[in-house]
């Protein structure tokens, strides 16, 4: 399975979301690399490297690939169960033309109305891999939500995305905004394994793997 990560902009936990996944699938057994497809940026790899100094994790490949992707995905399938493709937070051709030979797209949003409008404009670019694609399935998940515990995320989502007319679906699951995401992140873990792991953590990323693997089937 390829799951390509992208949005209409940085900040919305892109990253976040590539390493705790690809942690939370190799857990259960798969074999996962991740694609680091930001020139820009070098989050995941530096991750990868700061893992590799913990000897009691598992280390998780991160190969830093950029330009046009799909060829080099094609070959990944051979070896490797899941790969995630962290791209960057824009309109790319690392974006384009990984989502040609892509399973899902999973595209993470803040909770606000004025990102949700601009995801709505990004699935509508988006939706035109479909000519070459057509078995592509966009997943938008809220991510980095306030962890307010009477506000109604999904809700709101629903309401800001009801005239989207391409076709996608809305995770049931929502990743908060918690602590414990950067500082697994800066450590070179995720957080089911960080030292202060929560069991709110924990729930969010494994449902949200468990629920990329259902939507893709």
């Amino acid at each position: 399975m390829i799951i390509t990560i992208g949005s209409h902009k940085g900040g919305t936990g892109k990253s976040t979301l590539s390493t705790n996944l690809a942690v939370a699938y190799q857990s259960t057994g798969h074999r996962v690399i991740v694609i680091e497809a930001d020139p820009s940026v070098s989050t995941t790899s530096t991750w990868a490297a700061r893992r590799e100094e913990h000897d009691e994790l598992k280390p998780v490949t991160v190969l830093r690939k950029t330009g046009r992707l799909a060829p080099t995905l094609r070959d990944l399938q051979q070896v490797y169960d899941i790969i995630i493709v962290d791209t960057a937070g824009k309109d790319s051709v690392e974006l384009r033309s990984a989502t040609l030979v892509s399973d899902v797209l999973l595209t993470p949003t803040n909770a606000d109305v004025a990102d949700l409008d601009s995801t709505a404009e990004f699935i509508t670019r988006m939706d035109e891999a479909r000519d070459s694609n057509e078995d592509l399935k966009i997943l938008v998940v809220i991510s980095r939500a306030p962890t307010h515990a009477k506000s109604r995320f999904r809700d709101t989502a629903i309401a800001a995305l009801r005239e989207t007319p391409e076709d996608f679906a809305l995770a049931d699951t929502v990743v908060f905004s918690r602590r414990i995401y950067p500082d697994a992140l800066k450590d070179g873990m995720s957080v089911i394994e960080a030292p202060a792991r929560t069991s709110q953590a924990c729930e969010e990323v494994q449902n949200l793997a468990q629920e990329i693997t259902e939507y893709a089937a």
